[in-house]
């Protein structure tokens, strides 16, 4: 039977000689056998427990706690690990989000002449908020519509958006119809803008609208509430029956 001194173990596992003796004081990892002078000897299940403590340990769980979960029956080496993958995948997911907005930004700052702190804490949180959403494939999808449009006529849109809002927005508080002819104009620009940004995919357009509905920051930073989206749905209608 195979079996390791404390100071191998250490060297193997790159923990330290110190915490090996501490997980046996507290009764954590207790090595299977002595030597007649009472030096410890670990053999292959110890290490398997060692696994399982190192694992949860990443988990974030405290000594006490893995104590505690390792003295269930229902806990076993395989749970562990499939724990801790678990929370690998979720780690990586969260890395290559943060890899795809940095890309983003970066892509921003190579096409723009100058980006300042708050534009890109801006951008930051946009993405973000993005995230919540549009799946990864809309994403995507949304980042070539892009790239095919191109950063000057995105610069174009986004200087549109505001004016046509306003627009909008005096038309519904002067009291006009929805349907009316000057109205159901706006609200074909509107539409082109839309389609600009969501290449006619419904699914975009629905995380779109949810998005303008969920989050206050967007309607606070737009002036698209509610009542303003009513109109303008209004508006589409009769533009779309006409």
């Amino acid at each position: 039977m195979q079996t390791w001194k404390v100071g191998a173990l250490a060297k193997q596992t790159g923990l330290t000689v110190r915490t090996l003796h501490h997980y046996d004081e507290i009764g954590l990892l207790s090595p299977s056998h002595r030597t007649g002078a009472g030096h410890r000897l670990y053999a292959a299940e110890d290490l398997g427990r060692l696994v399982q403590i190192l694992s949860l340990r990443q988990l974030g769980l405290s000594l006490e706690d893995i104590r505690e979960s390792l003295a269930r029956p229902e806990s076993s080496l395989q749970r562990v690990v499939e724990l801790h993958i678990g929370q690998l995948k979720e780690r990586i997911d969260l890395q290559q989000r943060l890899c795809r907005r940095l890309e983003t930004v970066a892509e921003r700052l190579r096409t723009a002449e100058a980006v300042s702190v708050d534009e890109f804490i801006r951008t930051l949180e946009a993405m973000t908020m993005f995230e919540k959403h549009f799946t990864p494939e809309q994403l995507q999808e949304i980042q070539a519509r892009g790239q095919q449009i191109g950063p000057e006529r995105i610069r174009e849109v986004e200087a549109e958006w505001p004016k046509l809002i306003a627009e909008v927005r005096a038309a519904m508080e002067s009291g006009t119809d929805p349907g009316s002819a000057a109205v159901q104009q706006l609200a074909k620009r509107w539409m082109g803008l839309l389609r600009e940004f969501t290449g006619g995919n419904p699914g975009i357009q629905k995380g779109l609208n949810t998005m303008y509905s969920q989050e206050p920051e967007v309607r606070e930073r737009t002036g698209i509430d509610p009542a303003l989206m009513d109109y303008v749905g209004k508006a589409m209608a009769a533009a779309k029956q006409s």
